[in-house]
């Protein structure tokens, strides 16, 4: 068996950013295990989401290390953020946040590979609906980016700044979802050292 892939060590420029200004990045398409909801981080339909997503990448882990003789690890958490409505943002109506979870995936899993782990998966842990779970490429390709120190609740001023500011300073405007890569664990660090990758892929005006 060959050595674990480290996807955070491999694609750095993807999973690091500066602390210091929003730094322009070019992604090709990758593919995750992906989960869709509704409602405020934390909320039931949130942590539902990870109840599944997470034992279906670490099944698919396992699949991939066992019948491939491949393994890698499994990456940070990611997060598409939106609102039908871009004043449940302005006005903080958490219920109405509209989110797709994910954890990217090594290009050499397919979607056979997908659906024969979620359905051991959902062998072994009845009680969950892996239905919920699908693989699914997102290419993003031009991006703005920089990393977050400190509270989930603090990065408002920043993102404000980023569309009142910073787009239009270089003639930008939005080609896709808010995008976050929660390089912390939340359960194990303090707010104040909470690292997370801010990502608005972009598009010229």
């Amino acid at each position: 068996m060959a050595g674990k892939l480290d996807l955070k060590r491999e694609l750095k420029s993807y999973f690091t950013a500066s602390k210091t200004e929003w730094e322009e990045e070019c992604f090709p398409p990758y593919d995750y295990l992906m989960v869709d909801g509704r409602g405020a981080p934390g909320a039931a339909e949130y942590v539902a989401a990870l109840e599944v997503l997470y034992p279906a990448a670490f099944g698919t882990k396992f699949l991939s290390k066992i019948d491939l003789g491949r393994d890698y690890a499994v990456p940070p958490l990611e997060g598409l953020w939106w609102a039908d409505d871009f004043s449940a943002y302005t006005e903080n109506h958490r219920d109405d946040w509209r989110w797709t979870m994910m954890l990217m995936l090594p290009e050499w899993i397919t979607q056979d590979h997908v659906a024969e782990a979620l359905s051991r998966q959902a062998k072994n842990k009845p009680g969950l609906d892996f239905g919920k779970v699908r693989m699914e490429a997102l290419e993003e390709g031009r991006c703005l980016q920089h990393l977050h120190l400190g509270p989930f609740a603090d990065e408002g001023p920043k993102l404000a700044a980023l569309h009142d500011e910073v787009l239009p300073a270089r003639s930008l405007t939005f080609n896709g979802h808010h995008h976050e890569i929660y390089l912390s664990d939340p359960r194990r660090s303090a707010p104040e050292k909470l690292r997370t990758v801010l990502r608005q892929p972009v598009k010229a005006a």
